[in-house]
């Protein structure tokens, strides 16, 4: 066990905002499926993320704003009123345990299915998932999206808005636009998911153009200062094929570079790469930068510090962990000391919906309490 904070500025302190933030660490949305199956937060998720409000800040995870936008089985949504109740004992929670929060809005578009939302899934154009999807019965083959009408954007777009607002509402400081990882927003943004010929499509102006609607009518919903965008260029997941990464994200940047928003996040962020250095050379706020530590791989074991520090280094200003935060919920502590880091345990308990893989990770202290407390002496 080291002790080398004092030479890291991962904890250092920051602003986002108003907002003052206690180190540059955040913990990214995570979707862990622990909400009833209308997209109500149950009870188990306050004291999740309470767990881990020492991180710098929470974005909590991708929650719906309108039905026909839900992805899989009991993940959040915040398009009414019991929502939004369920959201706000968990940001009273974190509140309490000294934390701050956004919250992540995500539209599946084409990743749903009827038999979860109850609905035909929308899309860009009707182009389905090239893969199955999880359902309440089990995996099933997607099926085909309708495309949406020019009144669906704008009703869509509307429902963001709508969503940032009740976000508010249930004590979230702001919210983060999710525009990544094959959902509604990036399958716009994608030539293999956008085959439109109106104005919502073709010319890489057209593709950026709801993506960045949206953005602005969130910002105008609840204040630029108070919203996020999230972007994932080059990612491939549920099968998004973008085409033309290099010439999209810059377009998109300079689109929204003007518009006064908390902070760009950055999936994946590569220091080393050129785009991820003419994003960071375009955006004039808050960088936020994801480092990729191998998905589906161990944690590194300095928990990704190394590579957290190298993207500071580059440009970034705050830097985003999942796993190591679902695993560690200290670990700012671990990282600061340069103590062990808890693995993921199996990949299925991520999803069940109970404890196991989500409350349960031990926190250094307790681990440190048991090493020095004595076996008890038989008679």
């Amino acid at each position: 066990m080291t002790n080398a904070s004092a030479v890291s500025r991962l904890f250092e302190p920051a602003s986002l905002g108003a907002l003052h933030l206690p180190n540059r660490l955040v913990m990214a949305p995570m979707t862990r499926n622990r909400a009833t199956a209308d997209g109500v937060p149950q009870p188990i998720m306050a004291t999740y993320y309470a767990q881990r409000a020492s991180a710098g800040l929470i974005i909590a995870e991708a929650s719906t704003p309108n039905a026909v936008g839900q992805t899989y089985p009991n993940i959040t949504a915040i398009y009414n009123d019991a929502h939004v109740a369920g959201w706000r004992h968990v940001t009273d929670a974190v509140r309490a345990a000294g934390g701050r929060m956004f919250l992540q809005l995500q539209h599946g578009g084409r990743v749903g299915h009827p038999d979860t939302s109850g609905m035909t899934p929308v899309a860009p154009s009707p182009v389905p998932l090239p893969e199955t999807i999880f359902t309440p019965g089990g995996h099933r083959s997607a099926v085909v999206p309708r495309e949406m009408t020019i009144d669906e954007i704008r009703a869509t777009t509307a429902d963001f808005a709508a969503a940032a607002r009740n976000a508010i509402d249930a004590g979230f400081a702001g919210v983060e636009v999710h525009a990544a990882n094959g959902y509604l927003l990036h399958q716009f943004l994608a030539q293999g998911t956008n085959h439109r010929t109106d104005a919502y499509g073709g010319s890489v102006a057209g593709r950026i153009r709801f993506v960045v609607e949206v953005a602005r009518a969130v910002a105008d919903a609840v204040g630029p200062e108070r919203v996020g965008i999230r972007i994932a260029p080059g990612l491939t997941v549920n099968g998004i094929d973008e085409g033309d990464t290099e010439k999209i994200y810059p377009a998109l940047i300079s689109g929204l570079a003007d518009a006064g928003l908390a902070y760009l996040h950055m999936v994946f962020a590569d220091p080393h790469q050129p785009l991820f250095q003419e994003i960071r050379r375009i955006w004039p706020g808050t960088l936020i930068a994801n480092p990729d530590l191998g998905w589906g791989k161990p944690l590194p074991a300095d928990g990704g510090r190394d590579k957290s520090e190298q993207l500071l280094a580059a440009g970034a200003d705050l830097i985003s962990l999942g796993r190591p935060f679902l695993a560690n919920p200290d670990l700012v502590e671990r990282l600061r000391i340069g103590a062990p880091v808890n693995q993921v345990r199996d990949e299925g308990l991520m999803y069940t919906g109970g404890p196991a893989g989500y409350t349960d990770y031990p926190l250094l202290a307790d681990l440190q309490h048991r090493a020095e407390t004595p076996e008890p002496v038989g008679p």
